[in-house]
């Protein structure tokens, strides 16, 4: 099975279109270093847990939606070269500033254990 990088980030909702064509123009640079699949989700539903929810863990603010993220790479060893590569191109400078505060996007790096993909 492949390996999955997860993403959960608060975004302006002001900021949709422009967080939309960040994720347009990564996309194939994340493609060139062996991304197989990137699928990025605006939050629609965010209802509030009764410990925790995805608002929370971001500490988005009313204004925000919640961006549920991943990337599909073909194993962790193509993930890790990846990440090594993308830290100095300098195509993501060229991407100005991000639409949303990094500080608070959580991150995490999985190993699939079950899959209905064929």
């Amino acid at each position: 099975m492949a390996y999955v990088q997860g993403f959960v980030i608060p975004v302006p909702k002001a900021k949709k279109d422009a967080y939309k064509k960040l994720a347009e123009l990564s996309a194939p640079i994340f493609q060139e270093y062996g991304a197989l699949r990137i699928m990025e989700n605006w939050s629609e539903t965010t209802p509030d847990g009764k410990t925790t929810d995805f608002k929370r863990a971001v500490k988005a603010e009313d204004d925000e939606a919640v961006v549920f993220s991943w990337i599909e790479w073909a194993d962790k060893a193509t993930c890790d070269a990846a990440a090594e590569k993308m830290q100095n191109d300098p195509r993501w400078a060229d991407m100005g500033d991000m639409p949303f505060d990094g500080k608070r996007m959580i991150y995490a790096g999985f190993d699939p254990i079950f899959s209905t993909d064929k």
